[in-house]
């Protein structure tokens, strides 16, 4: 896994700071959209809106609800061979497989039975701790959030 500053994200959020290193070995074109979208300053508000104790958190949707995505089109799935267990970051998706955008969850625990369904383009390499205490819900009350999320290439 690499710390090369340009495939970094560093996320802040309202439980503290997450580090997670980027994987374009994996799907290209999906950590090329997070890091878009992160320059763009996109994700900077934006609640998790789904956190199912055992099982994920999930943010990205600019309404907060989980129905909606940015304005770039639906990207091509990447699915790959990286198993979900503790850590890691995949885009999360409808039912078409080819319909990823902008959301994406963090896994708690093995989801092993995700692999190869979605796309994974990253791992928390820092603060796990800060993502186990996201408020738990589906929805959430009173939801944490990403306070701002950068490529540490950028915030050097």
């Amino acid at each position: 896994m690499t710390t090369d500053p340009e495939n970094t994200i560093i996320m802040e959020t309202t439980k503290g700071r997450v580090v997670i290193a980027l994987r374009p070995d994996l799907a290209p074109n999906h950590v090329a959209r997070i890091k878009e979208l992160a320059r763009a300053g996109f994700y900077d508000g934006i609640v998790f809106h789904r956190v199912i104790d055992g099982f994920m958190a999930q943010a990205g949707c600019p309404y907060g609800t989980g129905t909606g995505g940015s304005d770039l089109p639906d990207l091509k799935a990447e699915f790959n061979e990286e198993p979900h267990v503790r850590g890691t970051c995949s885009m999360a998706r409808t039912q078409y497989p080819h319909s990823a955008n902008s959301q994406f969850f963090i896994c708690f625990d093995d989801a092993r039975f995700l692999d190869r369904q979605y796309t994974v383009w990253g791992k928390v390499i820092e603060g796990m701790e800060n993502v186990d205490q996201l408020k738990r819900g589906e929805p959430v009350r009173d939801p944490d959030k990403i306070i701002s999320m950068r490529v540490a290439a950028d915030a050097a």
